[in-house]
């Protein structure tokens, strides 16, 4: 027989063998999903029980716009709760008025609000990582010469054994520059076995080779190796290691704070990495993602910079608006493990009207450092594009109190038009629920910053260097 025919016969007489090994391979993954649901179920029982909570409203449906609790799009009825809380006011009513008030007292009352009430408080004592090269790769990326290093990041489990947290990045930097570079860090999607990733167009350049050709790095951050993306991992990851595999109190932090915590982790490594320019990094992220890059800037004014793509409900969307994704939604039982379970109580005995903070607080927290908000403007209402924008702009006054302009104009940009003047930009592609079109535009945003300073640093240098003579 020919090779192809002995290839057929061979493939006919383990065909029956091949299906019982599918038939195998989908009763164990069914299995694993029964199992987590289980335990997410048992999980976000336990939480309500803790608050005392009987019953949560039910989220919104987002897809059937037939159904009967289907997602509102009508803007007229978007703003339910048009006042939102006082940015600039300190909790005993009193205005903000300068930079030393912002910073000693009013950031630290919303800090403290975040932290009880929405994402979570980080434990003391976390204990260290220690940090492992176990591969590099050269190849050539947008024409340049490249080094990969893919690296692992175990955390001491001393403090419980049968949970293990060992984070895993990938950073590639040109070979051919010789000296400290930017750096862009993402939170990376890593999709399961059996689904594949969203195919990009085919003339759009991974964002990855742009920052490469702008002379950068970048950095790939893979975010479910410190806390994984269900309830049912609540009690493993960072956060099951730090509570020595106990249910969660309702201040404790949740998945988005424990990414935004491994993100922090990861910049720590960079202070000490030659190759990378250690005070410009920036940080990026897409949907929940999103929320997490935005979160990670707010908590650490380490970051220089952030792109924060379709972020929505939990992220840049303010909560009091009833548009797309709602407070309910993020409550339920496929993403409360976002965020504390104090979060819980705004969809259940109280009413979104009731929280303490909303998104612009979140914003106002990163600035005065630059942020550029991207968003999908056809097939991306899920976010709420426009209560992003809002947020934004209730977020420049405090840009301009600590001397930066925010968005340079109150009224939103028309679908491929930047907001890019200010410390805050915002544009609004016109493709669906994805990035790449506004990367470009964010490269060249961000390069605005980064030149500014390397000119301030030139000027101190030459200063100095006259001064000694």
């Amino acid at each position: 027989m020919k090779f192809n025919q002995v290839f057929l016969f061979l493939l006919f007489i383990l065909q029956p063998f091949l299906g019982l090994a599918q038939i195998a391979r989908t009763s164990e993954q069914d299995s694993v999903l029964a199992d987590r649901q289980r335990k997410t179920q048992l999980d976000y029982e336990q939480m309500l029980k803790q608050l005392s909570i009987q019953h949560l409203r039910a989220g919104v449906n987002g897809s059937n716009p037939q159904a009967s609790n289907a997602a509102n799009y009508d803007e007229t009825k978007a703003n339910i709760y048009p006042k939102l809380p006082e940015v600039l006011q300190l909790n005993n009513g009193k205005p903000v008025d300068s930079k030393r008030t912002w910073y000693y007292h009013r950031k630290p009352e919303i800090i403290e609000d975040f932290e009880r009430e929405i994402y979570g408080r980080v434990p003391d004592n976390i204990p260290p990582i220690s940090w492992e090269i176990v591969s590099k790769e050269h190849k050539t990326m947008a024409g340049f010469p490249v080094e990969i290093q893919k690296l692992i990041g175990t955390v001491n489990n001393q403090r419980f054994p049968s949970v293990n947290v060992n984070l895993e990045i990938s950073i590639g930097f040109r070979t051919d520059i010789n000296k400290p570079v930017p750096a862009i860090m993402e939170f990376t999607w890593i999709f399961p076995p059996g689904m594949n990733r969203p195919t990009p167009p085919t003339n759009e350049v991974p964002w990855s080779e742009q920052v490469i050709a702008n002379g950068w790095a970048f950095i790939q951050f893979n975010p479910t190796t410190v806390q994984a993306d269900h309830g049912a991992g609540l009690r493993s990851g960072i956060i099951g290691l730090m509570n020595r595999g106990e249910f969660r109190k309702p201040d404790d932090w949740g998945a988005l704070r424990a990414w935004a915590w491994g993100a922090s982790k990861v910049l720590d490594y960079l202070e000490n990495l030659p190759q990378i320019k250690y005070t410009q990094v920036g940080i990026t992220g897409h949907s929940r993602y999103g929320k997490a890059a935005a979160l990670a800037m707010a908590m650490d004014s380490r970051f220089a910079i952030g792109y924060i793509c379709s972020s929505g409900a939990a992220g840049l969307k303010l909560y009091r608006r009833n548009f797309g994704e709602t407070v309910e939604n993020v409550a339920a039982k496929n993403e409360y493990h976002w965020m504390a379970g104090n979060f819980l109580k705004y969809a259940g005995p109280l009413q979104w009207n009731d929280l303490p903070i909303d998104a612009h607080e979140l914003i106002a927290l990163i600035a005065p450092r630059p942020m550029y908000i991207g968003v999908g403007g056809n097939g991306d209402q899920w976010t709420d594009p426009y209560g992003m924008f809002l947020a934004a702009k209730e977020a420049s006054p405090v840009y301009e109190l600590l001397g930066k302009k925010g968005l340079v104009s109150t009224e939103a940009p028309k679908i491929n038009e930047a907001l890019i003047e200010g410390n805050l930009a915002y544009r609004m592609h016109d493709k669906g629920h994805v990035t790449g079109p506004n990367w470009p535009n964010f490269i060249g945003f961000t390069s605005r910053f980064f030149d500014q300073v390397d000119a301030k640093k030139t000027k101190v240098r030459k200063q100095k260097s006259l001064s000694k003579n």
